[in-house]
Formats: structure tokens, sequence, C-alpha cells
């Protein structure tokens, strides 16, 4: 069994910086990415950002690029995201995804953890 669990949201004004960390825990044999996905009330959930483990390959989405930073730390199966310059429009529940491999599922399975608000107060 994996679990990912979310730290880091809250209320901050426009401008501001939050820092989310998610930490992947369980039988872990190896983690191939992890990312951040947000839902905003009312949307679709979508990417926000992206790291291949192993490689430190990052991808974005464009309303982030500039702003946001994917990082990980492999020693302790975490991923964080710096967020800066936060934006009304980036409120929203972010979640964190992983797609780990474990002895039951050694090609990998698609894991989420349960989300942290983020508000963006103008």
């Amino acid at each position: 069994q994996v679990q990912l669990v979310e730290s880091g949201g809250g209320l901050v004004q426009a401008g501001g910086s939050l820092r989310l960390s998610c930490a992947a825990s369980g039988s872990i044999l190896s983690i191939n990415t992890m990312g951040w996905y947000r839902q905003a009330p009312g949307k679709q959930r979508e990417l926000v950002a992206a790291i291949i483990v192993r490689s430190g390959r990052t991808n974005y989405a464009d309303s982030v690029k500039g702003r946001f930073t994917i990082s990980r730390d492999g020693a302790k199966n975490t991923v964080y995201l710096q967020m800066n310059v936060l934006k009304p429009e980036d409120t929203a529940v972010y979640y964190c995804n992983g797609i780990i491999q474990t002895s039951r599922d050694p090609i990998g399975m698609n894991y989420w953890g349960k989300g942290t608000l983020v508000t963006v107060s103008s």
C-alpha cells in the first residue's frame, strides 16, 4: 500500500509564496514520476507540474511557468512545489500524484494524495 500525503497549503495574498510538500510512503520499490495537479471549483483537474524522479526532468503548465518550481528529494520520496508570485486564479485544491512501482505492481500504478487547499486572495 502506498500513501501520498500533501502539506503546505493555506491562505496567501496575491504576489505571495507557498511551498507544498508531498511525501510518499509504503511498500515502494521505485518512483517513476511525481507531479502536482490542481482543481478549481467548477473546473477539471489539470496538470501543474511534473518531474521524472531519476533524471530530474520537469514539465510545467504554461500558466505557471516562471512562477512555480517542482523539485524532488529521492532519498525521502518527497516532491515539492515552490509557488511564487501567486495569483487569485491559482486558487484550487492541489493534488500530489505519483507513478510508483511496488512489489505488488512492479509495472507501476498511479497514486493520488487527498489534496491540500491553496487560496490566493486579491
